[in-house]
């Protein structure tokens, strides 16, 4: 009974939210935060915390899940290697400015993992919002680069916080990792020569014409195995969920309505009740605190900051100032990486609990306020060009 009243609220606020985002004008996913903080706020979410947060986790890894389908490997291999040591100079000048900020400020140790920290969940939301263009598909690989350091960084900061520092234990978490890594790496590798020594191997297990939903069977059930491993082995469940994502969308092309069937899925029902859940995490009163909003508002402006500002240095000449300040924002959203950082950080004392909330707010904002930004551009850049 107790789980009556959030199911109630989940089912009305997912079924009222796209025709809220029509009439306020603001994105969808802006939306779901939004009212999922309202809903907190007035004790809708009180009931079923337990619930919730799985099904939330779910929607979040599933976000994951379709970030990975829009990775192509074959545009990856077809980067210049001009281009992959920008994009090293983007990632080795955004740690460096987190790292001079932290020393320049006196500031705890961990916002030099929390400041840089990049995932794609928000970029897949950005393009499904505005479509496809130059700069957001080369942000989205970016991002994908940056994701995968984050989540080394993320391993290794919840290892050495969870573990008691750099012990035996440790070493062997980040073994673990590495090992997946290079698992993950011949797994990609065996997989393509098998396709392309066996070529009908993929529609022997994917059928074109597939009246019992096989190629949705299949995926999901790869997507619950690579999770279940992550688990098992103590990774982050993210990389999991990402892997399964690529490889769907790499070797099973030929069925191209599957990203659709499960598009619709995420974007209908797990993923709005992740936004619900990251809004129902805000508690609004924080807001009205000024310590609090103060320091979200530096976190946020530190964290566009520096992004930008790599951005505008490292591709100078591959992007015009007005692509290269989209590129930078669209690194600049990690929600829940921000949030996980935040509360490995909080959990092993090394935040305060003002501290922590600061990062929940300023993850939050910086969703709402570079989405709009984003979309406010992208009315600006229209309207000039029909000038």
């Amino acid at each position: 009974m107790e789980n009556l009243v959030l199911l109630a609220a989940l089912s009305l606020l997912i079924m009222i939210s796209p025709f809220a985002s029509r009439l306020s004008g603001l994105p969808v996913a802006i939306t779901e935060i939004a009212l999922g903080a309202l809903a907190a706020f007035f004790g809708f979410f009180a009931e079923g915390g337990e619930l919730f947060d799985s099904i939330a986790r779910v929607g979040f890894l599933y976000l994951m899940f379709l970030a990975g389908m829009e990775i192509d490997l074959r545009e990856f291999g077809a980067i210049k290697r001009s281009l992959w040591r920008r994009i090293a100079a983007f990632l080795i000048t955004l740690y460096a400015l987190a790292i001079a900020i932290v020393f320049s400020f006196n500031l705890p140790p961990i916002y030099i993992a929390a400041l840089p920290t990049i995932s794609v969940g928000m970029i897949v939301v950005l393009i499904r919002a505005r479509g496809r263009s130059e700069w957001l598909s080369f942000g989205m690989k970016l991002g994908v680069v940056g994701e995968l350091i984050s989540i080394c960084v993320l391993t290794v900061l919840s290892g050495a916080v969870q573990l008691g520092g750099f012990n035996l234990e440790f070493l062997q978490t980040m073994a673990t990792l590495l090992f997946v890594l290079i698992c993950v790496w011949m797994f990609f590798y065996l997989s393509a020569a098998l396709f392309w020594w066996f070529p009908k191997l993929k529609k022997l297990i994917m059928p074109e014409q597939d009246s019992l939903d096989e190629d949705v069977r299949i995926a999901f059930a790869l997507f619950f195995a690579l999770v279940a491993a992550m688990i098992y082995l103590g990774l982050e469940h993210v990389l999991g969920a990402f892997v399964a994502g690529m490889f769907i969308a790499n070797y099973f092309n030929h069925k191209t309505d599957l990203p659709k069937k499960l598009g619709s899925l995420g974007f209908g029902f797990l993923t709005p009740i992740f936004f619900l859940h990251v809004g129902g995490t805000l508690d609004l009163r924080l807001i009205l605190q000024a310590d609090i909003a103060l320091a979200a508002a530096l976190i946020f402006f530190a964290m566009t900051a520096i992004r930008i500002s790599a951005s505008l240095i490292a591709f100078r000449g591959v992007f015009t100032a007005l692509d290269r300040l989209r590129v930078g924002l669209s690194q600049s959203m990690p929600l829940t990486f921000l949030v996980a950082v935040a509360t490995i950080g909080y959990e092993g004392e090394l935040l305060n609990q003002n501290e922590y909330s600061s990062f929940i707010v300023a993850s939050v904002a910086e969703v709402a306020v570079i989405m709009l930004f984003v979309k406010w551009l992208d009315k600006k850049t229209a309207r000039y060009a029909k000038q």
